[in-house]
């Protein structure tokens, strides 16, 4: 069990859990997902550590098929400017690996804001804490699990 799925059994969150067999050499986490596992590009989403101007940092979740715009994210987080953080940085925040980053069961609950595409899909997955581990969720429980916001934070689409 990760801290992730700790969290959702703790919290009596509806879930459904996914394993797969991670490929090392893979450095394109998302993109594994969707492969391994036959989803929608568009339903999978990737967790994102946000660097803040004010020091702070933040989750942002994004499809897999879209980059972040660092200024809706600073806008929607009422700051000048964000930035992505540093992975060393990403990873001792959460406690989680690169490329296994879960929004859920973080050390420290950090600010998150979900792009609001997710809602317009039943379910949702994101990462379940550990490379080769995926978390079908509502968008909605994911919001109330991880007190979240949603808001326009694509830039474009990339794929």
């Amino acid at each position: 069990m990760t801290p992730a799925t700790r969290q959702i059994k703790q919290k009596k969150i509806n879930c459904k859990i996914y394993r797969y067999e991670h490929d090392t050499s893979n450095t394109s986490f998302g993109l594994e997902v969707v492969e391994k596992l036959s989803l929608n590009l568009h339903e999978v989403f990737k967790t994102l550590i946000i660097h803040l101007n004010n020091g702070d940092f933040a989750v942002a979740l994004i499809p897999v098929s879209s980059k972040a715009s660092m200024k809706k994210i600073a806008k929607a987080l009422n700051i000048k400017k964000a930035s992505m953080a540093n992975p060393i940085d990403a990873q001792k925040i959460t406690g989680y690996v690169q490329g296994g980053i879960s929004p859920i069961g973080q050390k420290k609950q950090l600010k998150t804001i979900i792009d609001e595409s997710a809602k317009k899909h039943k379910t949702i997955y994101v990462s379940g804490g550990q490379r080769g581990l995926e978390i079908e969720i509502n968008p909605k429980d994911l919001q109330k699990l991880t007190k979240a916001l949603f808001y326009d934070i694509i830039l474009d689409s990339c794929l």
